[in-house]
Formats: C-alpha cells, sequence, structure tokens
C-alpha cells in the first residue's frame, strides 16, 4: 500500500483556495516549479461557480475519431479496466485524460453516464483536452474541464496509469492535482502539508498592499510605502 505524506483531510482543506492562490503558495514553497506543473491553454468548464477539487491523478488517454481497432469483447475489457483502475484509488481523485486525436475532442468520452459513474467511483472531476457533452445531465459536483462537443464519435480508451500531458501539464500516477475554473496545477506530495502557511503569508503581505490600493488618498508615495510594508512580512 502507498504510503503519502498527507491524508484526505490535507487534501480536502486545500478546496479552501482557487487553483491561482495555490500556485502563488507553490511559487513560495518551491520555487523551481514557478514555470511549469500547470495547464497553460483555457478550457471549457462545466461548472464555473463550483468550489476547487483536489484529488489523486487517475490517468489515462483516449481517441475517438475512428474505431479502436479491438473487437468488441476487448474494447469493454478496455473500458472496465479503466474503472477499477479510477475506484482503485487510495482517496478523492481527479482523472487527467489525454485525447491523442489529431484534433482532440472529436468524441466527448464524458456525458450524463460517465460523469455519473466516475463520481461514484470516487473521482471529483476531470482535467482533459478532450470534450464533454450532457451539460444540463452531468452529474452535480462533477467538475469538468475541456472541450464541449455533441458527439461522442468512436471515443475509446487507449492506456491508463502511464504519463500523459494536456494543455502542457505533464501528470503521472497518484500526483496530487488541484483544479478549478482557472485550470489545474500538480503539487508535489511533500508541499501539500506546506500550503496553508504558504498561502497565510501571501495574504498577509497582499492585505497590507489591497488595504492602501482600497483607501481614500491612495497616491504613489504610499504604494511604495506598502510595497516596503509588505517585505517586511515573514
Amino acid at each position: 500500500m502507498t504510503a503519502y505524506p498527507f491524508t484526505a483531510a490535507d487534501l480536502d482543506a486545500l478546496k479552501a483556495w482557487d487553483t491561482p492562490t495555490i500556485c502563488n503558495a507553490l511559487e513560495v514553497v518551491v520555487p523551481a516549479r514557478r514555470t511549469h506543473g500547470f495547464t497553460v491553454r483555457p478550457f471549457q468548464c462545466a461548472f464555473p461557480e463550483m468550489k476547487p477539487i483536489c484529488g489523486l491523478a487517475r490517468v489515462g488517454t483516449i481517441r475517438a475519431a475512428f474505431p479502436s481497432g479491438r473487437t468488441k469483447e476487448a474494447d469493454r475489457a478496455a473500458r472496465i479496466g479503466w474503472y477499477e483502475y479510477v475506484a482503485a484509488a487510495a482517496m478523492p481523485s481527479i482523472v487527467v485524460l489525454q485525447d491523442l486525436d489529431d484534433v482532440p475532442g472529436t468524441g466527448a468520452f464524458w456525458g450524463e453516464v460517465n460523469s455519473a459513474v466516475h463520481k461514484g467511483l470516487g473521482a471529483e472531476g476531470c482535467v482533459t483536452n478532450g470534450s464533454f457533452r450532457d451539460l444540463d445531465a452531468l452529474a452535480p459536483g462533477f467538475q469538468l474541464l475541456g472541450i464541449i462537443n455533441p458527439s461522442h464519435s468512436w471515443v475509446h480508451v487507449v492506456d491508463w496509469a502511464r504519463p500523459v500531458t494536456v494543455h502542457g501539464m505533464a501528470v503521472e500516477h497518484d500526483q496530487v492535482i488541484h483544479a478549478d475554473r482557472h485550470g489545474a496545477v500538480v503539487i508535489p506530495h511533500d508541499c501539500v502539508t506546506k500550503l496553508p502557511a504558504a498561502i497565510d503569508l501571501l495574504t498577509r503581505k497582499e492585505a497590507v498592499i489591497l488595504g492602501m490600493a482600497r483607501a481614500p488618498g491612495f497616491d504613489i508615495t504610499k504604494l511604495k510605502d506598502a510595497l516596503a510594508k509588505s517585505d517586511e512580512i515573514h
């Protein structure tokens, strides 16, 4: 059994902050991650007002532009194998699904059925360069970041548990993912429990600047003073 340096409660606590805030905190905790580890292209979001999601990555690949070339039985076995993989997560999970088609999103893997199935198996949502549909029938509380498309075409599971890349974010099995309407970011395991303290520090530093900027009579002199005071906070 895999040992994690955090608990499900630690992951749940990170949902109190949006993904940009998590990215800011990672710049403090692990500065080398400043330019990578997050998505760099926009998504369409199924539930923009939904709070962030955070969980262990279940990674996989799909295609939809052509039939799989497998027998019906083999396709079914692959789908069940994928479901078993998702169900085996030790904590709540987030699916990161890479569409390998030349035109990603040609066929929607996500809709009424798969959103309900994956939610039931413990997943909180999905980050994908592929597509989703059934906007009025998606499982409530199951977040989706991807492309909207009306057809599932020949969509089929190709592989799972191997590294994927979605919109510039490279993800491996069991990494921690935080996501919301802004996009997604990978959180190194050893950083999970360090983020709340980093967020507290950044919040206190920003409060000095924001308080000054929003007060009557704000000018460049007061801005310089606020920046200096913010730099003194540790």
